[in-house]
């Protein structure tokens, strides 16, 4: 399923709180993406346990219990796991990539909160989770019927409330300071291949394994973090990264070239750290560029004017990075206008 509309952490906070009470709920994301942490910040803010079930280890007797004869009878006895005589949160992560024979038994216990004779305690909410097809993820095609008894929302990451929620835990400040510099890194979608992807769950693990090495106060070798990086998150994000970290002793330096109080690094040894400072530059004329000339500030109009300036000095020490900065990108554009702008003054920059 891929869902028209997409949510943001928060608008599906809200949509849990008030819809998930009285229906449940299906939430679609990439893996990786957060829907997890948000159940369980959920269940929180209703002061309800949270019991996560994951649908790919599943097997129906699992849901529906075991048979055992009681005068003369049988009857099934739900698994304690799910037979509480408490409310609770109960979480169906994974639920599309289990068997037919197992949503199959999931059926009555979404639709009416009931498995076989045992109701669910009054107050229970029920919500589920799961990956899209074109995640790469083990999914498996869900029934009509089970799609129907649910209503379902599409999660999308949000670099700033991302930041917000890192600020609040602690993540380690070279990563809060990347992803501040170049939110669209934040996510990316699942590749082909087996390859490490960039997440909020992969930048957690590489916050989680500076903060264990320490990283910051010299603790980690270069090649180690590089280990670290690339095991964590894209090879193109995790290149990045390592410029970014080499580059930590002026926080400010793009902007100070912008500003004409800083150059571009012409080393050769500083290729990566060009790069990097390439890339930030391209992602701010992504961001504070209009799509409408008319509509332009005057931060942005110097903005401009300095812009084809400093794309002349990028040519001069590195062609192929410069013409990074103006290439479309991962569906990315920069606003035609300026575009026509730089053909007319740098016409070499955009020829093939």
């Amino acid at each position: 399923m891929n869902l028209p509309i997409s949510v943001t952490q928060s608008d599906l906070l809200e949509i849990l709180l008030n819809v998930a009470t009285v229906r449940p709920v299906f939430i679609w994301g990439a893996p990786g993406i957060g829907k997890s942490a948000l159940v369980e910040k959920f269940a929180a803010e209703v002061g309800l346990p949270c019991v996560s079930l994951l649908g790919s280890q599943l097997a129906p007797e699992d849901i529906i219990g075991i048979p055992q004869i009681q005068d003369d009878v049988s009857t099934f006895l739900p698994p304690k796991m799910i037979a509480r005589k408490d409310p609770y949160v109960l979480f169906l992560d994974e639920l599309n990539a289990c068997s037919q024979e197992v949503q199959k038994a999931f059926y009555s216990l979404i639709h009416e909160k009931r498995i076989g004779e045992y109701h669910l305690p009054e107050g229970s909410i029920v919500v589920g989770a799961g990956n899209r097809a074109q995640d790469s993820a083990i999914v498996k095609t869900m029934s009509s019927a089970l799609v129907n008894r649910m209503f379902h929302v599409q999660l999308k990451a949000d670099p700033q409330q991302w930041i917000t929620w890192a600020y609040e835990e602690g993540l380690h400040p070279w990563v809060i300071d990347y992803i501040t510099q170049r939110p669209d890194h934040l996510f990316s979608e699942p590749p082909k291949t087996e390859d490490p992807y960039s997440t909020p769950r992969s930048w957690h693990m590489l916050s989680d394994a500076l903060l264990e090495y320490g990283a910051g106060d010299k603790n980690i070798s270069e090649s180690m973090l590089k280990m670290i990086a690339y095991g964590c998150i894209s090879a193109s994000h995790a290149g990045m990264f390592l410029a970014y970290t080499k580059q930590l002793g002026n926080r400010t330096l793009i902007n100070d070239i912008i500003k004409g109080e800083a150059k571009w690094p012409a080393k050769p040894a500083e290729r990566d750290v060009l790069y990097f400072l390439a890339q930030s530059f391209r992602a701010k004329l992504l961001q504070e560029l209009p799509d409408n000339k008319k509509n332009l500030s005057s931060d942005a109009k110097y903005l401009t004017h300095r812009a084809k300036a400093l794309m002349k000095d990028l040519a001069a020490i590195n062609h192929e990075i410069a013409q990074m900065v103006v290439s479309a990108d991962e569906g990315k554009v920069l606003p035609e206008w300026f575009m026509v702008e730089i053909i007319r003054d740098l016409p070499r920059l955009v020829q093939n």
